[in-house]
């Protein structure tokens, strides 16, 4: 399982991407993504810091957990960081420290079939620690809280995270490993808590590892599991999720249908692609649409889509419309134009 903070890697990763944006418009567009190392961690601990205005409080979280981490074979469910089996609550309440997934109102501190807000970031680890009460900070940021059973996150408690395999558990008395399924999401978390909260949340302080080269605060680590366990769908709808919540509370649902046209651009310049529409005043043949949309692939340089429209007042010839861009090359147009030029 992964996280919607894969992006992080970048930090120490030396990748570069164009300046739209990419690899998430419009979120990063004004970014360098020239920079690379600690100046591409600081770019984009600024971003993320700048741009986080909807604070929530620790009780709010419950509300956003059942939303952001719903489990996507079954909405009546949250899915339960650290767990691995598929048995449910109540027909199987013996093992429900390993369950995998719980009713999304069964949430308490009921060492019984119950769930609670994992800290991921654990609060003694922290420096200051963190704290889930008064104001909204570190330690109420729903991207570290996670759905957890209750006795599981009793057993990881505040241990740092260490290098395993297989299901979740102790490695030693003071280590834990997440789980396969689980460390990539944990490696992103720390990472996303260490851009937002700098030095009160370390990696370093979080997990046990080899501080990498040019930032001995950062452990290795924390950018295999990243590696290893990259981001899954269900980590994308759980982002997607904060993104609605996130619209909700600043009253601006009423703007996704213009993010949806915007993905729909966005979408098709990232894969080259361009829909045209060609209006002519009598039907073309396949053998005609062919033709026109390779010239015109060559001329745009993408890849296009042709819709054939037919309008019989253009007399003749054809209109094309692309985006901004119209050829009109109908007899219309061009009666329309010496028309004009009479009248000059």
């Amino acid at each position: 399982m992964k996280n919607k903070l894969t992006l992080l890697l970048l930090l120490l990763s030396c990748a570069t991407f164009a300046q739209d944006g990419a690899p998430a418009s419009p979120y990063y567009d004004n970014m360098d993504w020239n920079l690379t190392g600690m100046a591409l961690k600081s770019a984009l601990a600024t971003k993320i810091t700048t741009t986080h205005t909807n604070y929530l409080t620790y009780s709010q979280v419950w509300n956003a957990t059942q939303v952001t981490d719903l489990d996507p074979t079954n909405s009546n469910n949250v899915l339960l960081l650290y767990g691995f089996s598929s048995n449910t609550c109540p027909s199987s309440p013996t093992d429900d420290k390993d369950h995998r997934s719980r009713d999304k109102f069964s949430n308490g501190g009921s060492s019984s079939c119950e769930w609670n807000r994992e800290h991921v970031y654990a609060k003694a680890l922290a420096s200051p620690p963190l704290d889930d009460g008064g104001a909204s900070d570190a330690g109420e940021d729903a991207h570290h809280l996670r759905a957890s059973d209750v006795d599981r996150n009793n057993d990881r408690s505040s241990e740092k995270f260490a290098a395993g395999s297989g299901n979740s558990g102790d490695i030693t008395s003071t280590t834990w490993y997440p789980g396969d399924e689980w460390k990539g999401d944990v490696a992103r978390m720390m990472m996303y808590m260490y851009l937002h909260y700098g030095s009160q949340c370390l990696p370093i302080n979080v997990g046990v590892g080899n501080p990498v080269a040019n930032d001995t605060d950062m452990i290795d680590l924390f950018l295999q599991w990243n590696a290893e366990d990259p981001v899954s769908e269900y980590e994308i709808d759980a982002s997607f999720s904060n993104f609605l919540h996130s619209l909700g509370s600043n009253d601006r649902l009423s703007l996704l249908p213009v993010v949806r046209e915007q993905f729909a651009v966005l979408k098709a310049e990232a894969e080259r692609a361009l829909d045209v529409e060609v209006e002519s005043a009598f039907e073309l043949s396949a053998e005609q649409l062919q033709t026109l949309a390779a010239a015109l692939s060559k001329r745009l340089d993408r890849t296009v889509q042709p819709t054939p429209v037919v309008n019989p007042a253009l007399i003749g010839g054809v209109v094309i419309r692309a985006g901004d861009l119209v050829i009109d090359g109908s007899v219309r147009g061009k009666l329309n134009k010496l028309a004009e030029a009479l009248k000059s």
